[in-house]
C-alpha cells in the first residue's frame, strides 16, 4: 500500500505545481491594481457640505481647516451642537446642512449684560443683539434649504433648562478670549463654560480654537484683549469647571505669526487692521493666527 499513497502524494504535488505556474503572482498582480484604481471615488457628507460653499468661505480653508477640524471633534450628522458666538455664520453654513435635518444647531451669543464692557456698544446695538436670535434662525433655514439641522439661539444664560443633558458637543471657536478678558467683571468666561457642562451628556465634547499666545508672553498681554490666550490658562480653566482634558491637535497652528507686545489678532487677515499698505501686505502672508485646536469631554 505503501507505493499507492506516494504516488497520490506526487500527483497532489504536481497539481499544486501545476496550479502555481499558471497563475503567478506577477502576473495577476495588474489585474488587482487595475480593479482598485477603477473603484469610484466616493465623497464623504462632510466633503459634500464643503464643496458647496462660497468662494469666499472656501479662501478661509487653508487657515481654519474646517474637515479636519470636525473630525478631530468628532462631529457627525445627526448631533445636537452648540455653536458659541456664531457671528457671520462662517462655520454654521457648514454645520447646518452637515448636521443634517436629524440634528440640531443652537447659537450661543454672549450675554447682555457682557456687552456692557465694551467701549463702543451703545444701545442701538444691544437692540441688535437683542434682535439676533431670530435673523441667525431665518438664516439658518436658508444654509439647510429645507434638508438642514434646526437651529435655535440663545445667549448662553438663556439657554433653556430643557436642553441639558442633551447635547452632544459645544464648539467655542475664536469665542474664548472676551470671555477670559472680562472674567473679573461678571465671571463671564466661568458662567459660559458652566453653562455648556450642564448641557452636555455624559460624554458629550468641547471643541476649542482659540488664537494661541506663547508661554513665555506676559499673563497681562494674554488676557484676552489682544485676542491671544495661552494654552496652560485655558486648558486650567476648562478642568475647573468639571471637563478632562482628551487631547490636542495642530492643525489649526501657524508658527509664521509671532506676535510682539503691541501686536494683537486684528492685524491678520480677515480683518487687516491696521493703516500701513506695506505692513498689511506682510501680515497677509503671516495668515491668519496662530490657534490651538483643544479637546475636553465631559465624565
Amino acid at each position: 500500500m505503501k507505493p499507492v499513497y506516494l504516488l497520490i502524494g506526487a500527483l497532489a504535488l504536481a497539481a499544486c505545481d501545476s496550479k502555481t505556474t499558471s497563475a503567478p503572482a506577477s502576473e495577476s498582480a495588474p489585474a488587482v491594481v487595475a480593479s482598485v484604481s477603477e473603484a469610484p471615488v466616493v465623497e464623504s457628507r462632510l466633503d459634500q457640505v464643503l464643496a458647496a460653499q462660497s468662494d469666499d468661505t472656501k479662501a478661509r480653508y487653508e487657515y481654519r481647516h474646517p474637515k479636519e477640524t470636525l473630525e478631530f471633534f468628532g462631529i457627525q450628522p445627526g448631533m445636537t451642537v452648540v455653536e458659541a458666538l456664531p457671528g457671520g455664520g462662517w462655520y454654521s453654513q457648514i454645520l447646518v446642512p452637515y448636521l443634517g435635518s436629524q440634528g440640531k444647531l443652537i447659537g450661543a451669543d454672549y450675554d447682555l449684560d457682557m456687552w456692557s464692557n465694551f467701549g463702543w456698544v451703545n444701545d442701538q446695538f444691544i437692540e441688535s443683539r437683542k434682535a439676533w436670535p431670530a435673523e441667525w434662525t431665518g438664516k439658518a433655514e436658508e444654509w439647510g434649504q429645507g434638508q438642514g439641522a434646526a437651529a435655535e439661539a440663545y445667549t448662553f444664560s438663556e439657554i433653556p433648562a430643557e436642553l441639558d443633558g442633551k447635547v452632544d458637543a459645544v464648539l467655542l471657536i475664536r469665542a474664548l478670549h472676551n470671555l477670559y478678558r472680562y472674567e473679573n467683571n461678571g465671571q463671564h468666561m466661568s458662567r459660559a463654560l458652566k453653562r455648556s457642562f450642564d448641557l452636555l451628556k455624559s460624554g458629550g465634547v468641547v471643541g476649542i480654537v482659540q488664537h494661541e499666545a506663547r508661554e513665555d508672553k506676559s499673563d497681562e498681554w494674554a488676557d484676552g484683549s489682544n485676542g491671544y490666550l495661552k494654552k496652560s490658562t485655558l486648558i486650567a480653566a476648562v478642568q475647573a469647571v468639571g471637563f478632562e482634558f482628551v487631547g490636542e491637535s495642530d492643525i489649526n497652528a501657524n508658527p509664521k505669526d509671532q506676535p510682539g507686545d503691541a501686536d494683537n489678532v486684528w492685524r491678520l487677515p480677515p480683518s487687516l487692521r491696521t493703516d500701513s499698505e506695506e505692513q498689511k501686505a506682510a501680515n497677509l502672508a503671516i495668515g491668519e493666527t496662530h490657534r490651538m485646536t483643544l479637546l475636553f469631554r465631559k465624565p
